[in-house]
């Protein structure tokens, strides 16, 4: 319903913001995150997630909307709401919660309050394949270390191939030739997904 807010900055916490905006002040739910991006700031641009309960209409704001779209991600996974996913991105930062996510790792996500062993990996198996579709090509390769597998991996994800089926035909490749390139390996693995 609402994209974002700009306006003057009347009122900051860890927790919450308020923006006057033509002379209504919004109370906005914040993370940690944003709260670093806009601290100090008198005017700021907020991207806006609006919550309709029963009993309240919720603002929930981010400084970018990269940080909105994984909030968005994490409260569409059963049992997650909307205050867990704000203190997810308040204990971790977006990049380390993809990370954490793509590399399934769940002892990552287990360290915020809240979240157990079986949360964490209902996670990981509902955003895993999500994240990769979603993200740019400059955010697969910011996850990936810089080695030969890793981007051919991210290419071959990029070009709209699952990634477990590609992961192994990728292992296999390594396993079974010499390959040195990135280009040679995802021109092996196209002949054969």
């Amino acid at each position: 319903m609402y994209e974002f807010i700009s306006g003057n900055i009347t009122e900051i916490t860890p927790a919450h913001i308020v923006v006057e905006n033509d002379g209504i002040g919004y109370f906005i739910n914040i993370s940690l995150n944003t709260y670093s991006a806009v601290s100090g700031k008198q005017t700021s641009k907020v991207f806006l997630h609006h919550i309709v309960r029963e009993d309240a209409h919720l603002l929930f704001g981010f400084a970018d909307r990269e940080e909105r779209n994984l909030f968005r991600l994490l409260i569409t996974v059963s049992g997650i709401g909307a205050n867990t996913a704000r203190l997810m991105l308040s204990s971790l930062t977006p990049d380390e919660i993809r990370k954490a996510i793509a590399g399934g790792n769940a002892d990552t996500l287990k360290g915020v309050k809240g979240i157990g062993l079986k949360s964490a990996q209902r996670i990981i198996v509902d955003l895993k394949d999500k994240l990769g579709k979603l993200a740019g090509s400059e955010e697969i390769f910011a996850l990936t270390d810089n080695t030969v597998k890793e981007e051919s991996l991210s290419a071959l994800i990029m070009l709209g191939f699952p990634r477990n089926p590609v992961e192994k035909v990728i292992n296999r490749l390594l396993a079974d030739c010499e390959i040195t390139s990135v280009e040679d390996l995802v021109k092996r693995a196209l002949k054969e997904l």
